[in-house]
């Protein structure tokens, strides 16, 4: 039996669980810091907190961490290496993904995603439901591609950018690390690390 634990029990989380059972993933367990207030994630139990996952680790197969915050998501991330677990990449079944796409540990690939050829996509990243990530991409570790946004070929995204809802990239653009993309925003130029862009075409607040 394969056994999953996933970190951080909120709405992204169920959409995890259920994306990892899709992928095969048998029993499914969630750790939340509150717990034990909250006992249930939907149909998924809690089971404990991060401690307790960090001192129960040799019981899973694999581990994903389901929150949406990208620097919290990368922190977990590097405790839970650190503690010895093995960080599982999860692919729905009805993503797209080219054979020659790379996508690192700890990434989660959403229902409808499309993922072209010579893409490549670091670790820890969110592609979230129906986004496209189109050829010769390279998204950088702890991104979050939101639904339905669109990479046009050759982007390239740094690390804990976060990419918002419906927004369009242009081709062979730059975004820089932590950067923040408005819902639905055009991004026609580079974007210097740490900015937020909103708007059409997208500009800096």
């Amino acid at each position: 039996m394969k056994r999953l634990a996933i970190v951080g029990a909120g709405g992204h989380g169920k959409v995890v669980a259920e994306t990892a059972e899709f992928c095969g993933w048998q029993h499914i367990e969630f750790f939340d810091d509150n717990w034990p207030a909250r006992t249930a994630n939907s149909h998924w139990a809690i089971t404990g907190d991060m401690s307790l996952l960090l001192r129960r680790m040799a019981e899973f197969d694999g581990v994903v961490v389901a929150i949406g915050s990208n620097s919290v998501r990368h922190s977990k991330s590097i405790e839970l290496e650190n503690g010895g677990a093995r960080l599982a990449t999860l692919v729905h079944p009805s993503a797209t993904v080219s054979p020659r796409a790379r996508i690192g540990a700890g990434s989660v690939v959403f229902a409808g995603v499309v993922v072209n050829v010579d893409a490549t996509v670091g670790q820890g990243a969110i592609l979230n439901t129906g986004c496209s990530i189109d050829h010769d991409c390279h998204l950088e570790s702890f991104v979050h591609i939101s639904p339905g946004a669109r990479l046009a070929g050759g982007v390239a995204v740094g690390d804990l950018s976060w990419v918002g809802i419906g927004a369009t990239v242009i081709q062979s653009v730059r975004i820089g690390k932590k950067v923040t993309v408005g819902a639905g925003a055009v991004v026609v130029g580079e974007v210097a690390d740490l900015l937020t862009v909103v708007g059409v075409p997208a500009k800096a607040l």
